[in-house]
Parts: structure tokens; C-alpha cells; sequence
């Protein structure tokens, strides 16, 4: 145990400022800096400090790193830095002493009601205006028996979704104080767990800056970190920071009350302070070399992120910091998982070269900390390196974007795709060719935040990004996308229908495939962003759940429900392996289909594919008919073990799923409607 009363100078670890019962530890990494101060505050808006501590290069130095203890300090306590040292651009040097500096460890952010963006640009004090570090001790709050819940991936349904977007509209039916915040959110809970969800996926959390936008805009998504230890103050209607703080913990606790976990986004790839341009607000005026990929003219920043900058993930530094927040989520907000932005990224060295073996990526895989918590990789940037299906290690997940891609154009009707649908369906083990891979180690989706909702995906051919301010430039322009017949909104009750067959069409392929599945927030009730597949920017109703969708959508909502439960109430959605061929019978096993029974056609030009799933083991047999065809076809239906019978569970061209009704199927064929999937299931004939 550091015995800080025998240092009053302080000491080097923890990193932060850490609480003690006589005090706080204050400790700060700069490698170049000639001179730190740290400043205290009374007040968020207060543009003085109460007190200045110097810290002396003899006394409050150890190697690189700046440290002081203040007795008699508590939790809540505002603080921020100022570091002198050379502004050298072109070297890579960006000391102002003039601005103060967010402790990277802070645990809590204040100030935001002052906070101005645009005064960290330009040369001057910006004290009045800027973010300020406060000191937090969780040790205070309560969590009485709450653990994190882990669930196992193949039990899993993740639903991703925006903390404020989830409770924020004016039909949210929750009161005006706390809507659009982490304690809004609590009073949705039994919704999710009705719905059948088992894991939320929070947009991110991680303190972002709202100011980060084109002129006249705010950051909605969150995608611009900077603090990534402390819960986004923005989701609170509370002043106090250490109250922020405990109302994201009472938000995770409420979720694990009811067995649901919790997964944050994290982004770890580049910061909200931009280029060469942009702000100094933390990273940049402590050791802008270490933290950031550089060019070699260091006045520029390496950009793989699309963001401006790239953060230097396995530097010594910032990889520690990337752990110690990793841990520090878990430890002291229970949280169950990560979801990694751009984590290929994670993966190039200081130049910008991929790793074979990135040390921060096997860091976090290996650490005992996080054995059992779930993190899983976007594995691609935005620089062209594409991971999918190559993520390092064993425990990484990873979001696979091939299964969006080719179950869009499956489903849409482009020709030459059944191979690779079937794949899809199976898992993807032409992708994850490793022998000893758990299928549910692929999260597959239709849809996610960036891009179209579901809804939009049958509504548009193209973007709508007109109210971003960027002339629709920005956003994917290959969405894999068919809008049924006409453009957006339609009063045409056939193209209507259509749409809403399709829909369900890609719901259920979601839940019918191997592996780990997640969907959208709203994509439930058919929610809408009017053809806008980059909403980063839009803080309103266009990117917020509209509860009046669950009435006016019911029919979805309760396919969606249905599909859920009836999914993972069967094993065959819950094996941890492979399916295997029809010769291993024993086995969990697959058999392919066409029109005709054990003869798929898969040439080009081929719609249409029919498979039956067998789980021996819990005398389970399902029979799945797709017909992505514009037209209807026959298909043959399976030979049944002696004292079976076909059932109905569900058909995407009506409006319900039979499962209860016990609708038996006495033909030899069965007629698929077009662009309609069927599933049957063998049952006891008695």
C-alpha cells in the first residue's frame, strides 16, 4: 500500500487522481513538458483558480511523470492543468500553457455550460471556457450485490442503441426532467426485456464533445471522445459530476437487475481535438507525440479515422491508458463488454503499418481483468484496412460487415449471391476459417448506426444526407439498398405491403442465422431517418426513437417480439460450434435445398434456396423456405421421422406467426409466395 502521508509530493501511480482518506493523488504523464501546474477550482464556471500548486521538476517529478498529493481534497473536487513546454508544430510540439488541460484520467467532466470549442483553437487563456477534470471516489456508491452478468455469445441478443436517442422524443412518455437522460432510459428497460433483448450495445458514453460538428450542428453520435474514463455528462440533467456518475451506475445496475448486460462502444482510434486545425483541449498540449500517429512533417496528423487524427494506440502511454480505462469501466461500472470503433486501427504502429501483433490488442485480449468480459472489433478503419474474418487472437469478436452486405443484396435480388448467403446463414466459415472459432464469435446485422434503418434500407435508393451541411457528400454511398418501387414516403398500399414483407424477411434471417445477432434501435418498430444514413450530427427527431411507431407498427413489433423468443427458446440457435454435413447425424447438422428437395441451385441466377436445421440431441427439426425471387415457387418439403408433422411457425407474407395457432402442413409441396421466406418445424403428429 502507497504511504502517501510519508510523500506529500505524491506519487507516480495510480495515473489520475485517486482518492485516499487524508487526500488526493494527483499524477499526469509528460515526457516533454518543462513545467506543470495544477489549478483548483471551486466552482465549473469559475475563469480563477482557488489554488495553484507548481510542481517542480526536483520534487514532483518521477521519470515522465508530474505528481503531487494535496491533503484534505475529496471526491467532487474540480481541477485542471496547465503544462509549459516548447510549441514546436513542425516537430510535433504543442506546450500552450495558456490552455488548460482535461486530465486524460479524469473520471468526471464539468464546464459545459461555458465550454467553448473555439476558444481552445486560438492563442490565448481559455480557462473561463474550458472542460474541467473532477475528482470521483467510487467507492461511494452502492451496488449492493450488482456483478457484471456476462452473458455467453451464444445466448445473446444485442440490441444497439442511443442513450439520450432512446428516451428523447416528445411521445417517449417520460417526464421532461429526465427524458433523454441514463435515468430516462431505466424506465425503458422492461420494453427491451420484453422485446427479448439479453445485451444493450450504448452508442458511446465515453465524455465526447457535443461542439464537434459543422457550423450550427451538434455531435449526436458521440464518435469524438474526450475523456474516455468519465460517462458523458450530456446524458444527465444533474449539475453535480459525482451525481452524473452514479446515475450511469444506477442505469447498469437496473439493466443487471432485470439479466440484461451492458456493452459500450469505445472509441479508442482518434480524439475530438481534430488536425492540425483543431483544439487543444487535453491530448495535444500534454505530449502531442506520444499520444498521436504523426506525418513526417509532424505539424500533420496521420488520419485513418476520417476524424482528423489517429490516435497512437500502441505507444507505451496511451496503450496503459487504453487498459487501465478498459479496466476501470469494468471494475468500477460493472460493465460486461466492448464494442471497438474502428479497431483495426488498434492494430498499425506508429507510421501507420499494420502489426502482425499489436501489442494493445493482445494486451486486452490477455487481460485477466477482462477474462470474462465479451470485446468485440469493428474490424476495419477508415483507411481501407479491412480485418474481418483476420482479428487477432481468440477472444476478439468481431462485427461482421460481409454478412450486412451480402444479406442486403440477397435479399434485394442481386443476382450471383446464393453462395455466399448460405454461408452467411451458416456462420460465415469461409470467412472464420479457424478450426476452433465459435460461430457466435460473428456479430452479424442488417443494419447498425451508420447507415440506413432498416425501414430505409426498403425505402431509398439513395442517401438523403441534405440537413448534415455537407451537400449529401458525406455517408456510404453503397447501400446495398431498393426502395420496393418509388422513393421515401409512399401512399401506394402495394410498395407499403412490400416493404413491410421485406422487413421481416431481414429480421428473420437476422435470428435464423448461426452466430451472434444484433439489431438497431427502432428497427423493431420500422423506424425512419427519412433516407439520412450518416445521422452523426442530428439531435432531434430524425435520429430519435419515435414511441408512436409502437402503435402504428405494432405488426412488426410483435413479429419482431415473436421472432425473438421463438428463436432463442430453440438449441439450434444456441450451439457453440459449427453446424456440421448431413453425415454427421448425431451432430447439430444442416441439409441445402432447392425447389426440389437435396438439390440447391446455385448457379447465378438462382433466388431461391430452402435448408432444414436438425438439433438430435433436443429433437429439434426446422424447415426454412426463401424465396428472394419476384415471383412465387414450389418448393418440395422434407420426409419427416415416423410420427412427425409439419407445423407453421411463420410466413413473411401474412401478417401472423402461427406458432401458437398449430397450423399443420398435410401437402407434399408448399407454395412460397415471392419475395417471402417460410420457417415449418417438425412436431410430435399425436
Amino acid at each position: 500500500m502507497i504511504d502517501l502521508i510519508n510523500n506529500p509530493d505524491g506519487n507516480a501511480y495510480p495515473l489520475g487522481a485517486t482518492c485516499y482518506s487524508q487526500g488526493v493523488n494527483f499524477s499526469i504523464f509528460s515526457k516533454n513538458a518543462e513545467h506543470v501546474e495544477l489549478w483548483l477550482f471551486d466552482k465549473e464556471e469559475d475563469a480563477s483558480p482557488s489554488r495553484i500548486y507548481s510542481l517542480s521538476a526536483d520534487k514532483h517529478r518521477s521519470f515522465y511523470y508530474w505528481h503531487i498529493f494535496i491533503d484534505g481534497l475529496k471526491s467532487g473536487q474540480l481541477y485542471g492543468y496547465k503544462i509549459f513546454g516548447p510549441s514546436i508544430p513542425e516537430e510535433g510540439l504543442r506546450f500552450d500553457g495558456d490552455k488548460l488541460i482535461l486530465d486524460p484520467y479524469t473520471r468526471a467532466v464539468a464546464n459545459f455550460d461555458n465550454y467553448d470549442r473555439e476558444m481552445a483553437k486560438v492563442p490565448g487563456d481559455n480557462t473561463a471556457n474550458a472542460l474541467k477534470s473532477v475528482v470521483i471516489n467510487p467507492l461511494e456508491f452502492d451496488w449492493e450485490d450488482d456483478q457484471p452478468i456476462n452473458i455467453p455469445y451464444s445466448e445473446s441478443v444485442i440490441y444497439e442503441l442511443h442513450v439520450k436517442g432512446m428516451t428523447a422524443h416528445s411521445n417517449s412518455g417520460i417526464s421532461e426532467e429526465i427524458k433523454g437522460t441514463y435515468l430516462g432510459l431505466i424506465e425503458k428497460i422492461p420494453y427491451l426485456k420484453e422485446l427479448g433483448i439479453t445485451s444493450v450495445e450504448f452508442m458511446p458514453v465515453q465524455q465526447f464533445d457535443p461542439q464537434d460538428a459543422m457550423p450550427g450542428r451538434e455531435n449526436y453520435w458521440g464518435y469524438s471522445p474526450i475523456a474516455f474514463f468519465a460517462p458523458h455528462a450530456g446524458f444527465s440533467n444533474q449539475k453535480d459530476p459525482v451525481k452524473v456518475c452514479d446515475e450511469f451506475r444506477s442505469l447498469v445496475k437496473a439493466f443487471h437487475k432485470v439479466g440484461i448486460e451492458v456493452i459500450l462502444d469505445v472509441v479508442f482510434n482518434h480524439t475530438a481535438e481534430g488536425n492540425h486545425d483543431g483544439p487543444i483541449i487535453s491530448f495535444k498540449g500534454i505530449e502531442n507525440k506520444a499520444y498521436y500517429m504523426l506525418e513526417r512533417n509532424q505539424l500533420k496528423y496521420k488520419n485513418y479515422t476520417g476524424c482528423g487524427n489517429t490516435l497512437n494506440a500502441n505507444h507505451s502511454i496511451v496503450r496503459r491508458m487504453i487498459g487501465d480505462c478498459l479496466r476501470n469501466w469494468v471494475t468500477e461500472y460493472h460493465i460486461d463488454g466492448f464494442r471497438f470503433d474502428l479497431a483495426s486501427v488498434l492494430s498499425r504502429d506508429e507510421n501507420g503499418e499494420p502489426l502482425k501483433n499489436p501489442p494493445v490488442l493482445w494486451e486486452t485480449e490477455s487481460d485477466p481483468v477482462l477474462a470474462k468480459t465479451k470485446i468485440i472489433a469493428e474490424a476495419w478503419d477508415a483507411a481501407g484496412l479491412y480485418q474481418v474474418g483476420t482479428f487477432i487472437g481468440d477472444k476478439w469478436a468481431e462485427w461482421n460487415g460481409k454478412y450486412r452486405d451480402d444479406v442486403r443484396k440477397f435479399v434485394k435480388g442481386d443476382p450471383g449471391m446464393l453462395s455466399k448467403f448460405a454461408s452467411r446463414i451458416m456462420g460465415s466459415p469461409d470467412i472464420y476459417t479457424s478450426p476452433n472459432r465459435e460461430p457466435n464469435r460473428s456479430i452479424h446485422f442488417v443494419t447498425c448506426h451508420d447507415g440506413f434503418t432498416l425501414n430505409d434500407l426498403v425505402s431509398y435508393n439513395e442517401k438523403h444526407n441534405e440537413d448534415n451541411g455537407e451537400e449529401n457528400r458525406d455517408g456510404a454511398n453503397d447501400n446495398y439498398s431498393w426502395n420496393c418501387g418509388e422513393e421515401g414516403v409512399t401512399e401506394n398500399n402495394e410498395i407499403v405491403k412490400l416493404r413491410t414483407r421485406q422487413i421481416k424477411n431481414f429480421l428473420t434471417l437476422t435470428f435464423l442465422s448461426q452466430g451472434t445477432p444484433m439489431i438497431l434501435m427502432g428497427d423493431e418498430v420500422a423506424r425512419t431517418q427519412r433516407g439520412n444514413n450518416n445521422a452523426y450530427c442530428q439531435d432531434n427527431e430524425l435520429s430519435w426513437f419515435d414511441w408512436s411507431l409502437v402503435e402504428k407498427n405494432k405488426e412488426i413489433l410483435k413479429f419482431s417480439r415473436e421472432i425473438i423468443h421463438y428463436t432463442q427458446g430453440k438449441q439450434i440457435f444456441r450451439i457453440e460450434n459449427l453446424l456440421a454435413t448431413p453425415e454427421d447425424i448425431d451432430k447439430p447438422h444442416i441439409t441445402w435445398h432447392g425447389t426440389k428437395l437435396n438439390r440447391p441451385d446455385w448457379s447465378k441466377n438462382s433466388h431461391s434456396l430452402a435448408f432444414t436445421l436438425y438439433h438430435p440431441e433436443a429433437g429439434e427439426i426446422l424447415h426454412v423456405m426463401v424465396n428472394a425471387f419476384w415471383e412465387p415457387l414450389e418448393f418440395e418439403l422434407p420426409k419427416l421421422p415416423k410420427g412427425k408433422k409439419l407445423k407453421l411457425i411463420w410466413n413473411t407474407y401474412e401478417n401472423s406467426i402461427y406458432e401458437k395457432e398449430g397450423k399443420i402442413i398435410t401437402t407434399k409441396k408448399y407454395k412460397v409466395r415471392e419475395r417471402t421466406i417460410v420457417l415449418l418445424e417438425a412436431i410430435d403428429a399425436s
